[in-house]
């Protein structure tokens, strides 16, 4: 699978964008704040139905704008998919495929599977627990319709029971057949997701160490370490016996909401130890055993997306990197950089089909190919 065209109107800091892309390897060129990983983000939400980096849609209206509206032309399985996305102010975001529109943008995901690899991954070691659990749920959802499913019902659930404890609080009364309407949801679909959860893990876990030991040259022992309280015992007892706690807090204190990865390199969290270039090398190769396991159980290949990949990391290992990415076992790859240099030393040697394209502030201009094409300008209108 790949994106052929995308086109982008009034999307970050992107006036007017029309793009064709090789189907192997694309690269986008210039100064920090110009726009190269918003085009990246572009492409992400045309997969996700949101942005990377920012979830609130009206933020990711150029300024003084009312609107966006993003476009690709897929080629998906041997076929030509088209996805819309249109967002004005003050109006639900419209998303098509193929010119109809979905009824929930849940139906979409995974239809364009992608993986992101970007600097802003470095909450994936230092962020909070919720940036781990996000990790785990959007690799799973990109290819189990049924763990989104739950994972959907059980936040509402959630949030029903939290409802009801504040209500409890405010009218001073206690309704315990209200209640455990909503701690038998939690229940049954918490146990699942945790099922679910650690059989993911399972499979990730070699992978992951692969690519690590690629990347690496070394022979440490890199971890996933899946920490649930429901590992330690019956779901249902612990609501029971965090109950009061939970009247007074009003909020659910125990359950798959609060689980965490812990990410370790031989006996240690990497959020204690390690270089900016060792936790950069461990976290593009936990991005790239993600590919690969999204691989295995998709019929179509992900898109990749390398959001400034040279920073941080030594030459040798980033042409390993590239060419790896750019082997058979890899499909579509879109690289951002600040440095053309970096990419005119890699790239002849890799032997990939390629364009590049170079991003200031009033235009996207095709710097180069290997297919005979003359480089050609989009100017924002």
């Amino acid at each position: 699978m790949y994106i052929k065209e995308l086109s982008v109107i009034n999307f970050k800091n992107l006036e007017q964008v029309e793009l064709e892309f090789s189907h192997k390897l694309n690269c986008f060129i210039g100064n920090n704040g110009v726009g190269k990983t918003n085009l990246l983000d572009g492409i992400y939400y045309l997969s996700f139905c949101k942005s990377y980096f920012n979830s609130v849609d009206s933020q990711n209206i150029r300024h003084e704008e009312e609107f966006f509206v993003l476009q690709g032309q897929y080629s998906r399985l041997d076929e030509d998919e088209n996805i819309y996305c249109g967002f004005q102010k003050g109006q639900k975001k419209k998303f098509r495929r193929n010119k109809k529109e979905y009824k929930r943008l849940s139906e979409h995901i995974g239809l364009l599977p992608l993986v992101m690899i970007s600097p802003s991954d470095t909450s994936l070691i230092m962020g909070g627990s919720d940036e781990r659990r996000k990790f785990m749920d959007s690799v799973i959802s990109q290819n189990d319709r049924q763990y989104l499913d739950q994972l959907i019902r059980y936040n509402r659930a959630l949030l029903q029971r939290n409802n009801l404890l504040k209500y409890f609080a405010a009218n001073r009364v206690f309704e315990p057949d209200n209640l455990e309407v909503w701690d038998a949801q939690l229940v049954m679909l918490g146990e699942k997701i945790n099922k679910r959860r650690q059989e993911f893990l399972g499979e990730l876990q070699p992978i992951f160490q692969k690519y690590y030991d690629f990347i690496s040259d070394g022979h440490e022992q890199v971890t996933l370490e899946y920490q649930s309280q429901l590992n330690e015992g019956d779901f249902e007892g612990q609501l029971k016996e965090a109950l009061q706690r939970d009247r007074v807090l009003q909020f659910t204190s125990v359950g798959i909401h609060k689980d965490d990865l812990e990410l370790k390199l031989g006996d240690f969290p990497m959020k204690k130890m390690g270089s900016q270039g060792q936790k950069k090398t461990y976290l593009v190769a936990l991005k790239l055993a993600q590919f690969d396991f999204i691989r295995s159980v998709n019929q179509a290949m992900p898109i990749l997306l390398l959001d400034d990949i040279f920073d941080k990391l030594d030459g040798e290992r980033v042409e390993k990197i590239v060419k790896l990415v750019s082997g058979n076992t890899f499909g579509q790859i879109f690289i951002t950089d600040t440095n053309r240099e970096h990419l005119d030393q890699i790239i002849p040697r890799v032997g990939a089909d390629y364009r590049i394209f170079r991003v200031t502030d009033g235009a996207v201009t095709e710097n180069g190919n290997n297919n005979g094409g003359e480089p050609k300008v989009v100017e924002n209108n």
